[in-house]
């Protein structure tokens, strides 16, 4: 949030609007619906490539002051924006996706309606709603929206379309977007462990048994009925140019396969890093969407039985900003450890030769605990 703050206090110190930022007075009333929705498109299509902003109590007219808008009777918050947009119809069912984020300037409260960068663009309405016209391309050049009664140019169309399928972005980019369609990856005529994606054959994943041997114990493995390790090399090419090489773990004696999560830790007293290690992933991270891409490409009910055991002893959160902000949240609970403990329950972990089993025992409870609290987090309204 101190994130966006600071981002927004810089856009409205150059006064002037942009080509993913706007700035309006107060909210839009009922009679000003259709301006809501065109806008929200227009940013949704902006050609910047990244989430668009609608800031909403600067007054641009009177030195872009900042005006509260804490009583203003139009005010909405994230769901009821959802819901304005819900039953509107946009090609493809694909609506924008939109957040209210508020925060404090000159101790007044202004709003901001975040719209987040998608590669689904362009989006557009099949059914006319007002003065928004179907299958019209909205976008934004510089601080400039396309007339309600207008079509983008022919190259911005065009420019949408590319964004969709791919072809503006770098290898990797477009690597997280065919993650999005494992229906289109088929296995090699030689072997499942190489895969290719079909449109664009250049690219391939493979995958193979940890050429360096690997075969120690995590906590993680004992959410699982087969508890043996069995580590993997996970390896994805673009031609013949190595995008990407991580580390993964065939779960469950082979039923699931899963990226290694990440660590970290959670000191309770200062220069103690590690009192609290834990294993993460984050939701638009890389590494969770190449892991829910391999669940899915292999899905099966047993996939579904490992894959949802391992995510109740890995933390999996929304974005960083989530992850730094729990962290405090259980620095300041983890008093109410001995609580917790009543509510959780830990698997047989059998005596393994050169392992403390009482340490898989601590960490496994804690990742338990950690998951649970997270819960109570998120229930008690934290914002993030």
């Amino acid at each position: 949030m101190e994130n966006l703050r600071e981002e927004i206090l810089n856009l409205i110190s150059l006064k002037q609007e942009g080509a993913y930022w706007d700035f309006k007075k107060e909210w839009y009333d009922v009679s000003h619906k259709q301006n809501l929705l065109h806008d929200i498109i227009c940013m949704s299509n902006n050609l910047v490539n990244r989430d668009g902003y609608i800031i909403i109590g600067v007054d641009e007219e009177n030195d872009f002051q900042v005006v509260d808008i804490i009583g203003d009777a139009n005010r909405k918050n994230t769901q009821k924006l959802i819901d304005f947009l819900k039953d509107k119809k946009f090609a493809g069912d694909v609506r924008p996706t939109v957040l209210v984020e508020t925060i404090e300037i000159q101790n007044k409260q202004i709003d901001i309606i975040v719209v987040k960068n998608s590669v689904n663009t362009p989006f557009y309405l099949i059914e006319k709603y007002k003065g928004v016209f179907p299958n019209q391309i909205y976008t934004r050049i510089q601080d400039t929206n396309t007339p309600l009664t207008s079509s983008a140019d022919i190259d911005k169309v065009e420019w949408l379309w590319k964004k969709r399928f791919g072809l503006i972005q770098s290898p990797l980019e477009r690597l997280e977007i065919f993650f999005q369609y494992p229906n289109n990856w088929k296995n090699s005529p030689h072997s499942e462990m190489l895969k290719y994606y079909t449109f664009f054959p250049e690219y391939t994943l493979q995958y193979d048994y940890a050429d360096d041997g690997r075969d120690g114990y995590e906590y993680y493995l004992f959410s699982q009925t087969n508890t043996r390790p069995r580590w993997m090399d996970i390896k994805i090419f673009y031609h013949q140019t190595l995008l990407v090489d991580v580390g993964g773990i065939l779960l469950d004696g082979g039923r699931y396969m899963a990226v290694c999560p990440e660590t970290s830790s959670i000191g309770l007293i200062s220069k103690v890093r590690w009192d609290i290690s834990y294993k993460y992933m984050i939701k638009n991270s890389f590494l969770y969407k190449l892991n829910e891409f391999l669940y899915q490409h292999e899905f099966s009910e047993e996939a579904r039985h490992s894959h949802d055991s391992y995510f109740e002893v890995i933390l999996l959160f929304e974005n960083e900003q989530e992850r730094i902000l729990f962290k405090n949240y259980v620095i300041k609970h983890w008093k109410e450890r001995e609580e917790y403990i009543k509510a959780i329950r830990c698997p047989h972990i059998p005596q393994i030769k050169g392992y403390k089993k009482d340490a898989f025992k601590k960490e496994y409870e804690n990742a338990l605990i950690l998951n649970l609290m997270l819960k109570d987090f998120r229930a008690n309204n934290v914002i993030v």
